[in-house]
């Protein structure tokens, strides 16, 4: 009887085996093709492949309208391979990954045959645990009217040992020659095959051997092609009164077409939405973009096959077609590889299919970063955004970020230039990292950082800015309000301050060095506290060991604990310490001691700090320069005069002006 619990383990058993199965989709010019692209995937041969015809591929004509054909293939379940595996299918031990096809179960199987004067036995045993053969079914088949004797103890023998293959002699039989099997050997008049065709023997009569139909071929003239296993299989189990092959021509095989294994996703319709660990889907990252590193492979060319030639039974020469060899489809900014059969990026960029071309593009153009647009963007390139950047989504490319439109409360990250047509509004979230400069029409709310110049046309307002030479505002409002800004030789603009916002103007310092200076020094005072907390712990263990002579066994851990982790603090300050050194030194060591240059007004309360002097703005203060004094080591306000920006570049190579 079938149990519910029985039904529950095969229905585990079978989702298992459903869950192991993969599956893939390709596209190729012919069927043979895919599924020879399938069988590389899946690292294992075509016959154990299943598939589906998404779309059937037409060869054209005349080379037009040609179109490929289109299959999911998967694995044969029956021949998966299964890894073995410890305790929760977790492999055990070392290079444990033993593999096994699917055991299937093989009865073992007999046959008893007449040849001459003799009776013959040939046992095959069984494999994987399959039924051996039953010694008192033999003996039942031996006992017929014509059987003289039989040695039943050999039998019994050789049901369980086998034969090897071979016939043994088990006993003889009153053999009548007149009534043996007869048999004609037939060769097919194209030489392409030969048939023998064997009528019963009577009783008394022998079988047809192996040797008889061999002898018979070769005495028709047959040269090559003459099948053992075909023969031994009709002398085990004769077919009688009708033709079998016993005899085939080696047929000639036409060589495989050429073709092309690319290693990215040629349908861009299968690039989807990532998901998560969590198993959430994260509409904002995507796959959509394939990016590929300067030498890595993006497509490989399986050569044509040569053919091979076949010969008919009398040795006759077939002739085989070679296999129809194809160009690289090497596109722009890529090269063939070192071995002839690859296509490698010559650059960063992303792999693209173009008209049936492999190609790196290094330059991403989008209509804007959003859910609809593709979500968020990392490039190995330049990006181009037609429109906006908008909330919550990011952009990191290796080039350079040019934006037609507004970037929002986004992360923006560039190995290169930035380049904003119209204004960065961070609402205290937006980040914006340049490894070169950064250009916008205004900055409002949001944290600026370049490795070069900050750029802005009309205004920075509560902004935080860092650049590591200059920050300069050219339109005509051209004003700072609230916020602090961070320049290494300049900061200009008109106007500054004003509204009530807190405002901080730094020059002549390294705005990375000093950002660094200032963690460095906070994780220094961290360590002094903490260092402070455990040398009073250890003191006032070290104090209950004097007294006690001993402590109890947990304590002595914890001191142990406690010298190790004051030892540690004491190395990490050591080397905390040593680094602030460094710094202090290079700060001071900066040539460009900085300038502020203020074009219109500056108001009160403006705070200006060059190199490590400070100055606050009283009253307001009109076209003026702020600079320091190296004589008398103060900050000095001169006359206003129009800083040297001879050496400040536009943004170059870019769509817009």
């Amino acid at each position: 009887m079938v149990t519910l619990e029985q039904i529950k383990k095969d229905m585990a058993a079978l989702l298992g085996t459903d869950k192991s199965i993969q599956r893939v989709e390709v596209r190729a010019d012919t069927l043979e093709e895919a599924l020879a692209d399938a069988s590389v995937q899946f690292e294992t041969s075509v016959k154990n492949l299943e598939y589906e015809v998404i779309e059937k591929g037409f060869k054209g004509i005349a080379g037009l309208a040609k179109k490929p054909w289109t299959i999911v293939v998967y694995q044969n379940p029956a021949t998966i391979v299964k890894k073995a595996g410890g305790i929760g299918g977790v492999a055990s031990g070392e290079g444990a990954e033993s593999e096994a096809e699917q055991i299937v179960a093989v009865d073992g199987v007999y046959y008893v045959h007449r040849f001459g004067s003799d009776i013959v036995l040939k046992v095959v045993l069984p494999e994987n645990g399959g039924s051996p053969v039953n010694d008192n079914e033999i003996i039942n088949d031996l006992k017929r009217p014509d059987t003289v004797k039989f040695d039943e103890a050999k039998v019994r023998k050789l049901a369980k040992s086998g034969t090897n293959g071979e016939y043994e002699i088990i006993g003889s039989y009153n053999h009548v020659p007149s009534n043996d099997a007869i048999f004609v050997i037939d060769v097919a008049s194209n030489e392409m095959n030969a048939t023998a065709t064997i009528n019963p023997p009577s009783m008394g009569g022998a079988d047809i051997s192996a040797d008889q139909i061999r002898k018979a071929i070769e005495t028709q003239g047959v040269l090559t092609g003459i099948s053992d296993e075909k023969i031994n299989a009709l002398v085990d189990s004769p077919v009688y009164n009708a033709p079998v092959v016993v005899a085939e021509a080696q047929l000639p095989i036409n060589g495989k077409d050429a073709y092309i294994v690319y290693e990215f996703e040629t349908d861009r319709t299968k690039l989807k939405a990532q998901e998560s660990e969590t198993g959430q889907i994260d509409f904002k990252e995507t796959n959509a973009i394939q990016n590929r590193l300067e030498g890595q492979v993006l497509a490989r060319k399986i050569p044509a096959e040569k053919g091979k030639a076949g010969k008919t039974l009398f040795a006759k020469y077939l002739e085989a077609t070679d296999g129809r060899d194809i160009p690289l489809p090497v596109g722009k900014n890529v090269r063939v590889g070192d071995d002839g059969l690859s296509i490698v990026a010559a650059m960063n960029g992303q792999v693209m299919l173009v008209n049936d071309k492999v190609c790196i593009e290094p330059v991403m153009e989008v209509a804007g970063v959003n859910l609809k647009t593709g979500g968020n963007i990392k490039f190995l390139g330049t990006v181009i955004v037609k429109g906006n950047v908008e909330d919550g989504f990011s952009v990191e490319a290796s080039g350079n970020i040019e934006v037609f439109g507004n970037v929002g409360s986004c992360h923006l990250v560039s190995d290169g230039d930035i380049v904003v047509s119209q204004g960065i509004i961070g609402r205290d979230s937006g980040v914006v990292e340049s490894k070169g400069s950064v250009w916008a029409r205004f900055v409002e709310s949001a944290e600026i950082h370049a490795e070069e110049n900050v750029i802005v046309q009309e205004s920075i307002m509560n902004s935080s800015v860092s650049a590591q030479k200059k920050i300069l505002l050219t339109g005509k409002k051209a004003q700072i309000v609230g916020g602090k800004l961070f320049a290494t030789e300049i900061i200009s603009a008109k106007n500054i301050g004003a509204g009530g916002a807190e405002t901080e103007l730094t020059v002549g310092v390294d705005p990375k060095a000093k950002h660094r200076l200032e963690e460095l020094q906070s994780l220094t005072n961290d360590n002094m506290k903490k260092l402070d907390d455990i040398e009073l712990d250890i003191k006032s263990l070290e104090e209950q060991q004097k007294r006690r002579r001993s402590l109890p066994k947990d304590k002595e851990e914890t001191l142990a604990n406690l010298y190790k982790e004051r030892d540690q603090i004491l190395i990490e300050s050591d080397k905390y310490n040593a680094e602030i050194s460094e710094i202090q030194e290079r700060l001071k060591e900066l040539r460009n001691i900085g300038k502020i240059y203020i074009s219109g007004t500056a108001y009160s309360g403006v705070k200006i700090y060059i190199r490590d002097d400070k100055e606050e703005i009283r009253s307001d203060v009109k076209s003026a320069v702020y600079y320091y004094d190296l004589e008398n080591r103060f900050i000095k306000r001169g006359k206003y005069e129009a800083p040297d920006l001879s050496d400040v570049k536009g943004p170059d190579g870019y769509s817009s002006n």
